[in-house]
This record gives structure tokens, sequence and C-alpha cells, in this order.
């Protein structure tokens, strides 16, 4: 039997090419997990009908290459429900997207397939990648599984807890203030937010194009690592994609930046504990902690939450019920915009297009969108100056652990969430959470996690570091 819990891509591959089970035998476990664990959990909006016959394939690649087959050839993986796969539906969690088949595969689709990675399905999220909960979407919530009366983070909270519920081996998210990172870090994984530009948003439905980012999702950062290589490089369908080549040194010894001013308010006591003990497992593994000051990194909150909406607003304007998705029809154009858009679209949702276009309108576009955009810079431009003297910068990667459903009725509260991983997407670096412990919560032990960021195209420091923490 197996165990699809602690179930690694090194593992599996080891498996698969010494005849111990088939890509087959290794669908058809994951699947069982599903069934078992997914009415619970609700991880996936849609498990595809076809796993088993792709897995069949892969065993046929396997059969015929062995050791020269791609290293996920057979690995099941998951996807969120805003990255197109051709011929499958593809909502975003969204009602305004109900019965849309995707027409193309996105960048990232095509490169799995081309591997022989086994598609398992499309994952839960907050309605079109806005939240921290994954409470937004149309579909209902997912639910945490170290404790399912709490939520998994957002917005890629279904494809974390797919990994983590033993229902996926890897799974990709969308990373645009810390959706990949938060709630990797809720439900005890490995996430990365590479570096912008790093992997080709082609076919990624936008929320804010110069903030979103896909990324892996995995047990181990050796498993993000393996996904990260087989998506990343240059795409001349996305203009914004790179040619990604690390020219990253091997280092056994970094020496780690921490802000320890970003700490002083709303991190609670017992994750400042742990994250205090995880600098000391770093120093005692050879690594420098350095105390550095990261001056104008506080306004990144406000910074984001005027960027992200005007960005959200203006992508969602195609969505009006005329191409493609829902339509409800009133007796002139302007209601069937109306009555569409306002059926169609969620309450967050409807909240930051509102905001968003208020702070694009006239009169206001200079007075926070342009100045927004300057502190931006200057954000950017402090995390430049502290590389200089530092590898990485070490952070915890929520000032919480997981927080029950319906806990954040507050929109303002549940946005302070993001406070460490915003700025990575703010500036465009490289980010990773790693597993970093647990908290008590009412007899629960819940997981909580550090996260790591280096400079543009360094995410060999990232792997290195986080190997090093988890002794991998």
């Amino acid at each position: 039997m197996l165990d699809t819990k602690t179930l690694t891509i090194a593992k599996a591959r080891k498996g698969l090419l010494e005849g111990d089970f088939s890509a087959h035998d290794l669908a058809k476990a994951h699947l069982d997990i599903i069934k078992k664990e997914d009415s619970e959990i609700y991880a996936y909006i849609e498990v595809f009908d076809d796993v088993l016959n792709e897995a069949k394939g892969a065993d046929e690649i396997l059969r015929k290459k062995k050791e020269s087959s791609h290293i996920l050839t057979g690995i099941p993986i998951a996807f969120k429900d805003n990255i197109l796969i051709q011929g499958k539906s593809v909502t975003a969690a969204s009602k305004i997207l109900q019965g849309y088949t995707a027409p193309y595969n996105a960048t990232v689709s095509e490169k799995l397939k081309d591997t022989g990675a086994v598609f398992l399905g499309r994952t839960n999220m907050d309605e079109f990648a806005m939240g921290s909960s994954t409470e937004n979407s149309s579909y209902g919530t997912t639910k945490n599984p170290h404790d399912t009366l709490r939520v998994p983070g957002g917005s890629s909270g279904g494809s974390a807890a797919a990994v983590s519920m033993g229902g996926a081996l890897v799974a990709l998210g969308s990373d645009t203030g810390g959706s990949i990172r938060q709630p990797a870090s809720f439900c005890g994984i490995v996430g990365l937010k590479p570096t912008y530009g790093a992997v080709s948003r082609y076919g990624l439905m936008a929320m804010g194009s110069s903030l979103d980012q896909i990324g892996p999702l995995g047990r181990t950062v050796g498993d993000v690592e393996a996904v990260f290589s087989a998506i990343k490089g240059l795409d001349p369908l996305d203009s914004t994609s790179i040619d990604f080549a690390s020219d990253t040194k091997k280092k056994d010894r970094l020496i780690v930046g921490v802000p320890r001013h970003l700490m002083e308010d709303g991190v609670e006591d017992d994750v400042l504990e742990a994250f205090n003990g995880a600098l000391e497992k770093l120093a005692t593994a050879g690594h420098t902690i350095k105390d550095i000051e990261l001056k104008n990194v506080s306004y990144a909150l406000g910074v984001y939450y005027i960027i992200m909406p005007a960005e959200a607003s203006t992508n969602l304007a195609r969505f009006d019920g005329m191409r493609f998705g829902l339509l409800k029809e009133g007796d002139t154009l302007l209601e069937d915009y109306a009555i569409t858009r306002g059926e169609g679209f969620g309450k967050e949702v409807r909240r930051r297009i509102m905001l968003g276009t208020y702070v694009l309108s006239a009169g206001y576009y200079d007075a926070y969108y342009n100045k927004a955009q300057t502190v931006r810079e200057l954000i950017h431009n402090d995390f430049e100056e502290a590389f200089k003297t530092v590898d990485v910068i070490a952070t915890p990667t929520a000032p919480t652990p997981a927080f029950g459903i319906g806990e954040k009725s507050d929109p303002l509260s549940m946005y302070l969430s993001d406070i460490f991983t915003i700025p990575a997407n703010l500036t465009g670096m490289p980010a990773i959470s790693v597993p970093a412990g647990t908290v008590s919560r009412k007899e629960k032990d819940l997981p909580i996690g550090l996260q790591f960021a280096a400079p543009h195209k360094q995410e060999n420091l990232l792997f290195s570091v986080g190997k090093s923490f988890l002794n991998e």
C-alpha cells in the first residue's frame, strides 16, 4: 500500500524505475485518497476522468525510456483552477466562468504534459485568486487537513490541501501576494514563488499582471525544485518571461538577513519563538545570522492593496458575459453587464474591482496609484541594498498559524496575514516557505512556515538554504 502522505518525487521516481509500482498504481493510490478524504477537505473542484489513462501512457514512456525518461514522468500533479488545460473546464472558482472550457494549454501545462506527468484535476481557490483563506470560492470552502475547522490559507489553498492530505504528490498554484507561500505554511509543506518572469504566465487567468507568478507546492524542497526546473524559462507567448539561467555559485554557508523590526507587532508569541528557534538551527548549521533594516517595507501592505486592485479591476473588465461564461440579460446592454457581473462575481471580487476602479479614476490616479508605484520602487531599492551584505532574508511566512473558518470576517484583518509575503511580489524577487515546526491551538498542533527571499534569479540559494534547514 503506497503512503501518499509521505511520498516524494525522489521516492516515487525510485519506485517507478525499480518496478515497485507503476504510474497507474501511483495515480490510483492518489485517487483513492481523494475519494476517501476530499469529501471533507474539498481540495478539488474537479478530478479528471482520464487520470488512469494518462498514467498508462506514462507507464509506456517509462517502459521505453526507463532512466532517460523525465524525472516527472508518471508523477501525479494537481492544478489550481486558474491555469488552463486544453479541453478541461477552468473557472477561477467563479460563477462568472461556469461552463467555460479552456481552448488551449497554459505554457506550464504544455511543459508538464511533455514530461509525462499525470494531471489529477483542478483545485479549489479563492475566486480569481482574491483571498488568503480559500473561503471566497463560489464552490465552497476548502478545509485544512491538519484541523478541518481551520482554513488551508489562500488563494492556492486547494493545491496546498491536496498535497498535504496526500491527494497529490505536487501541485501548481499562483502567487500574487503570498498565495503559494502562505497556504504552504498553513498546511505544513513547501511552496515556491519564483522570480517574476521565471515561469511563463501564458494561460494563467490574470489578477495583478505585475505581481502574479505560477509556482509549485510539494512536500520537500527537492520536489518544488524539480517542478520549477520543468516549467521555468523564456516563452515567446509571454513578453514578461525571462531567459532563466541562474548564475548562483554554490555556497554551503550563507549570510541570512533578519529584519527584526518588522516583527515587533502582530506576530504571535509562539510563532516568533519558533522563528527564533529556526534562526538558531541555521546558525548551528554554519550559516551567519545578521540583523538588517528595510526602511520602507512597512508600507508594503498599503502599496499592494492599491496596485493589486487597480490591476485586478482592469484584468477583470473582460468578464462581461459577451464572450464567454455567464450571461444574465436585462432590458439594455448596460443592464446585461451590471446583472452579469453583479451575480457572477463574489463579494470579495466586487470589493477589489470597486477599490481598483476608484484608485485609477480621474483625480485619484496620481494621489494613489502613482504614489504607490513610487513607494514600490523604494521597497525594491531597500532589498537591493540589503542583498549587498546578505545572501537571503528570513522572516516568518505568516504572523499566525492557520486561523479558524469564518474567523477573519473583517477584510482588513485577513489582508494582514500577507504582511511578510507581499514584498516578494512587489519586488519580483523569489521566495520560498518551508515547514518550521508547529504551534498548539485548542489541542491541535498547527504547522507554521519559515520564509526565505533571495535576489532575482537566485532560486538556487533558496533551494540550498531550504534543504540545509530541513536536512534534505
